[in-house]
């Protein structure tokens, strides 16, 4: 699989990041590290870069903007991370209509149908708190169990950024990956950016 030229990154303020404040739209997070990144390490390609990252979305809100943000650009490459906020909005706005796992499913296999023809990157959830023990971390597995399980099935790339998370926290390291248990500071970018390259040169082989 040679990765294709037109490349949407989708998701929530973790891809948005400082995208609105950007001359470019790409931001400053991990979206920015692999923009650079693909620029200079294949500058024939002309990769055609697309942040479209919006605070606070879950995967329906997400879904509502799917034709918009995604269709109507004709990427060659889809790459999505989604899933915090369906998970963390119950636990801060337990009132509110939640995303239960099975609507979760639901909804991704939905928006995945839509672009099937498509190079389709799947990146797990990252974390909630950087306490592995965490309740929002606790919820977060299933989510995680079904972004490895669409990732098999649609036989796309699984980006493996919680487990990249995981392992690095079970290492008590005294950098923080963080700015407020969910939001990436620098390092946590690096990481994010680090595992999809990773992920995606092993399957571009």
């Amino acid at each position: 699989m040679e990765l294709g030229k037109r490349i949407v990154f989708i998701g929530d303020s973790i891809t948005e990041w400082g995208r609105y404040e950007d001359s470019e739209g790409i931001g400053t997070g991990y979206v920015r590290l692999l923009h650079d990144y693909l620029r200079v390490s294949a500058p024939e390609k002309n990769f055609e870069i697309f942040n479209r990252g919006v605070g606070g979305d879950r995967i329906i809100d997400m879904k509502q903007r799917w034709q918009q943000d995604v269709i109507d650009l004709t990427p060659d490459v889809v790459s999505i991370s989604i899933g915090i906020n369906d998970v963390w909005r119950q636990l801060d706005h337990p009132g509110m209509e939640q995303v239960s796992p099975e609507v979760f499913e639901a909804t991704y296999r939905q928006l995945l149908d839509q672009v099937k023809s498509c190079q389709l990157i799947l990146m797990e959830p990252t974390v909630i708190e950087e306490n592995l023990q965490s309740e929002g971390n606790q919820l977060l597995k299933k989510y995680v169990e079904i972004v490895n399980q669409l990732a098999n099935e649609y036989q796309a790339v699984l980006v493996p950024t919680h487990r990249a998370f995981v392992q690095y926290l079970a290492k008590n390291s005294r950098y923080e990956l963080t700015t407020d248990g969910v939001h990436m500071n620098s390092a946590g970018n690096m990481l994010m950016a680090k595992t999809w390259i990773e992920a995606v040169e092993k399957r571009t082989e």
